[in-house]
């Protein structure tokens, strides 16, 4: 659903009550230490498991990992933006956003089970400055908070679109995942521009870019 664009006399973002902070802290535990649940059914439910090599296992396993790292710094930045957002309808389209993206966090962390891998040790790490991040352009304003989604979602879209171009072709479990993965993701940047996200200058879309170029190249291998 689109909402109207956030307008008229600029708001100040409100502190964080109490029982904010302590629900957006069993949060971050639940994402970074506790088995995530799906809401909506798994997209490679109905597929068979794919009879792949041990090296090509390895790759998909790792590539699951990068991506499910993702998610949790998606969860972490949804967190934060909620917090420090000025409208009530911005931080409505955030956790609809951030259900969708606990979805995704179970269904990586199934396929990395199923490929006999594991999730990366540096996630509490990634969580962290995901969090303030996310906290940071929720003060700068709702508009600059969607326009960072929107920024957010839109690189995560190109990254998951270079995932399917290097999984094994015989994994069609991981891929219908990241492909429905990224048809979300695409879903996500265009609420946000709905919600009036404006366009990040470009020296910021670069430095975001660099910083998921180092997430990426880290949990591939831990």
């Amino acid at each position: 659903m689109i909402l109207r664009r956030a307008s008229g006399r600029p708001q100040l973002p409100s502190l964080p009550s109490i029982d904010d902070l302590i629900v957006g802290f069993d949060r971050g535990l639940r994402t970074v230490f506790a088995k995530a649940t799906s809401s909506r059914p798994y997209p490679d439910a109905d597929l068979p498991e794919p009879d792949l090599t041990p090296d090509q296992r390895r790759h998909a396993a790792a590539l699951m990992r990068v991506n499910h790292t993702g998610e949790v710094c998606a969860q972490a930045l949804y967190q934060g933006q909620m917090l420090t957002a000025r409208a009530p309808e911005i931080r409505s389209a955030l956790g609809h956003a951030a259900t969708e993206e606990t979805d995704h966090l179970a269904w990586t962390e199934q396929r990395i089970e199923a490929l006999g891998g594991r999730k990366s040790m540096l996630n509490p790490i990634f969580y962290l400055g995901s969090f303030a991040m996310g906290a940071l352009s929720g003060i700068a304003g709702d508009r600059w908070n969607m326009g960072f989604l929107a920024e957010t979602e839109r690189q995560v879209e190109g990254h998951l679109t270079s995932h399917l171009d290097t999984l094994p072709e015989a994994d069609t479990r991981s891929r219908a995942v990241v492909e429905k993965m990224r048809a979300d993701e695409a879903a996500h940047a265009r609420t946000a521009v709905d919600h009036g996200g404006d366009p990040l200058p470009a020296p910021i879309a670069g430095a975001m870019r660099a910083i998921a170029k180092v997430m990426t190249s880290t949990t591939y291998r831990w």
